[in-house]
């Protein structure tokens, strides 16, 4: 039986419906969404798939987004949901949306994409921006070995680079807690001596460490002063992570795979995360100001996830300068020199294009990027 509590929250959602009930999208104007298309991609080195969604007004506006994957089926709802809408009824959308979490957060970064280009003002100040003027840059880097890492952070260093994250030394037999600190440590020395004092270093513990490892593991980094260790155990067990969180001073990172906003609020309540990581493409540029806004009061700072293409790179930088509370933005680095050609041809070359640590924020109206639709037919997987 529901709760009193639970009982009064039902009357009321029942009195917020009528206010709606009825209520039918204007006729017509510039901003009338008409069509809805997809652009499924692959880098040719790295195999990384994303895709890029394009929403057409009736004016001819349009707007780009991103998604991981789409089907055919998804992308026929979506488009049968949003045809006849205007660009300016996000939050109609993003309820109508949510059975697809993805996919709403792609139309998202679309629609905003069109309201800037329509006010001819880069999306940051739609937002209410500039909050910053440019937007620290984190490498994400992969390798199983310490050489491998070390090769790749000097190349990603050359591509302007000043902050990366790191995977954990694969184990080779279960509970063998003091090789993993002994060899993460040796990383990190490695890396450290090799890059200098002044780089910053995040440790990607992929949710795969049990409460007891992770507590031991957080004790023996302090020494390395990481911006923070990522994802160090399963948020499965809060009790689990609130002992971590007693235990040591390293920062903990959450929420690369989190989209309920209830479990953020209980992560932030309770004292137990020190950096917000929600993915972007997971849940895009609106949903993640209000995760946001709400870290904010309790003095939390956000550090998005992102994985994908360039066309979420602009959205995130957009993003960054948006919120008062950004830390860093995770922006994929492509190893191999045709993938970033491919980036560069489907977005421009400056959108992913990192200085002394930073990426500059695009400036032109909506994401500030040119989508080149040839080169998306040029690198469009079948």
């Amino acid at each position: 039986m529901p709760s009193i509590q639970q009982r009064r929250r039902q009357r009321l959602a029942t009195f917020a419906a009528r206010t709606t009930t009825g209520v039918v999208p204007s006729g017509g104007g510039p901003l009338v969404i008409s069509d809805l298309h997809a652009y499924p991609l692959r880098e040719p080195v790295s195999r990384r798939t994303y895709t890029i969604i394009k929403v057409k007004t009736s004016s001819g506006l349009a707007g780009y987004g991103e998604t991981p994957r789409v089907t055919q089926e998804e992308l026929a709802s979506v488009g049968e949901a949003i045809r006849s809408r205007q660009a300016t009824e996000i939050e109609v959308i993003r309820k109508e949306l949510a059975s697809m979490p993805r996919l709403r957060a792609a139309v998202n970064m679309a629609l905003l994409d069109i309201i800037g280009k329509f006010t001819n003002s880069p999306l940051y100040q739609v937002l209410g921006g500039p909050t910053r003027h440019k937007a620290r840059a984190l490498a994400c880097l992969k390798g199983v070995t310490d050489e491998e890492l070390v090769a790749k952070c000097k190349q990603a260093g050359e591509a302007g680079f000043r902050a990366f994250s790191v995977p954990m030394p694969p184990v080779k037999r279960p509970n063998q807690r003091r090789e993993l600190i002994a060899a993460t440590c040796r990383r990190l020395e490695v890396l450290r001596a090799t890059m200098g004092e002044e780089m910053d270093f995040v440790l990607d513990g992929a949710g795969a460490f049990t409460l007891l490892d992770a507590s031991n593991l957080g004790i023996a980094f302090e020494r390395f002063h990481l911006l923070w260790f990522d994802e160090p155990c399963s948020l499965s067990n809060l009790e689990a992570v609130r002992k971590l969180a007693a235990i040591s001073v390293t920062p903990l990172g959450y929420g690369s795979k989190i989209q309920e906003t209830g479990i953020f609020q209980d992560l932030l309540r309770e004292g137990l995360i020190d950096i917000l990581r929600p993915d972007l493409t997971l849940n895009g540029i609106s949903e993640i100001r209000r995760l946001a806004a709400i870290a904010e009061t309790y003095y939390v700072a956000v550090a998005p996830r992102h994985q994908g293409g360039p066309v979420a790179t602009a959205s995130a930088l957009h993003l960054a300068a948006s919120i008062p509370n950004f830390f860093i933005q995770q922006i994929p680095w492509p190893e191999a020199e045709e993938d970033r050609r491919m980036r560069m041809e489907i977005a421009g070359p400056g959108v992913e294009t990192i200085k002394d640590g930073f990426a500059m924020l695009p400036a032109g109206p909506g994401l500030g990027t040119t989508v080149n639709e040839e080169a998306m037919e040029k690198y469009k997987e079948s």
